[in-house]
């Protein structure tokens, strides 16, 4: 394949992020999911230093539904993933693909090397590599 064909996360990624802080509860980021119908969340860094985490449903499904806990009592950065697995706006999605096969993850956020600049899911990557 010609380099000029390769498709990038860039191309692929959704730019709309949504972000919740880790102090907020379970309950507040499920209806924050509702509300946006995503499936994920960024969690906001603490401070310059700190890194970005994510919160899932599926996070949500099996840490706090599966074990009976009060999504009102547990604090998003008690469940989050972090540091959070990040790609590269540049890299291809065959990569990406590889890369989340390989780790188990299901989404992970575009960065720039400044900011998070969109999420790529594993939807879209199939989408776009059944269409080659």
């Amino acid at each position: 394949m010609a380099a000029e064909n390769v498709v990038k996360a860039g191309d692929v990624m959704t730019k709309d992020i949504i972000y919740i802080d880790g102090g907020a509860t379970v309950k507040e980021a499920v209806k924050k999911m509702n509300i946006k119908r995503v499936y994920s969340l960024i969690v906001n860094a603490r401070n310059v230093d700190d890194a970005f985490g994510i919160v899932t449903r599926k996070d949500i499904v099996s840490k706090i539904v599966a074990q009976g806990k009060d999504p009102k009592a547990v604090k998003v950065h008690e469940i989050m993933t972090k540091p959070l697995i990040t790609v590269s706006p540049g890299l291809s999605v065959e990569y990406c693909a590889r890369l989340f096969a390989k780790t188990g993850i299901r989404r992970a956020p575009v960065f720039d090397g400044k900011k998070i600049v969109g999420m790529i899911n594993n939807t879209s990557l199939v989408r776009t590599l059944m269409q080659k």
